[in-house]
């Protein structure tokens, strides 16, 4: 199951230098309902190897600024703290897990 990131618990995994994946999404848009069972399946699939979940743009500001988030979905791949890849708009699990799988350890 996908993790429900805010500021704080975002900004210690990607600072673990683990694996992170953030979905950057909110309620009001429909191509991010639509990704969400897509970011859920590769949490299942992914969940032992990677820190996966989602934070919703219009609760949590800092990590969104930061990253400079300017379209949703858009879902960032962490690796030692930093961004290694970045996936915007809806997309397919295939495509998730292509810029997922080179970070794996």
């Amino acid at each position: 199951m996908a993790i429900k990131f805010d500021d704080k618990t975002a900004k210690e995994a990607i600072e673990s230098g683990k694996t992170v994946v953030i979905d950057f999404w909110a309620t009001w848009c429909g191509p991010c309902m639509k990704l969400g069972p897509v970011v859920e399946e590769l949490a299942e699939k992914y969940g032992d190897r990677a820190v996966i979940g989602k934070l919703n743009i219009d609760e949590e500001t800092e990590i969104v600024a930061e990253n400079r988030i300017r379209s949703i979905p858009t879902v960032l791949f962490f690796k030692n703290g930093e961004v290694q890849a970045r996936s915007v708009g809806l997309v397919k699990l295939a495509d998730l897990e292509a810029n997922l799988l080179p970070l794996l350890d």
